[in-house]
């Protein structure tokens, strides 16, 4: 699962590195905070897709993955388009989290070196081919 806001514009990058690296193997599901972010990650080529936070409360209980950006785990970002059930849901989940770190938020992540969203993208995509092959 796949879950962005705001245009879509890190899921859809997400999307597409996944398609192009492991072709039709991997079924992806596309949950936006708004519709213009889920649209644009189908157009990526997610399989299924759904908007708000009943879909993103709902299916994040169910799936294996979520990728994302990490402000899906901060109540209130991406503008207020991550509710606080959102991002409760999302951290609570069983699932395994690959967390991209890009932020607009008045948060700081030491450590971390600033990298451009081309690179972060190959390291999810590495990280799922990992486990694809584990699996």
């Amino acid at each position: 699962m796949v879950i962005d806001g705001q245009g879509g514009g890190i899921g859809a990058t997400v999307i597409k590195g996944l398609r192009e690296s492991m072709g039709n193997d991997l079924s992806i599901l596309a949950l936006g905070t708004n519709s213009i972010a889920t649209s644009r990650m189908m157009k990526a080529g997610a399989n299924r897709g759904a908007t708000g936070e009943n879909a993103i409360v709902r299916t994040s209980q169910t799936v294996d993955v979520i990728i994302g950006p990490l402000a899906i785990l901060m109540a209130n970002s991406m503008m207020g388009e991550v509710t606080p059930q959102t991002a409760s849901a999302v951290s609570s989940s069983d699932a395994k989290k690959i967390l991209i770190p890009l932020t607009q938020e008045k948060v700081t992540i030491v450590g971390i070196s600033e990298e451009p969203l081309p690179h972060l993208v190959d390291r999810v995509v590495k990280i799922i081919v990992e486990m694809k092959k584990d699996v």
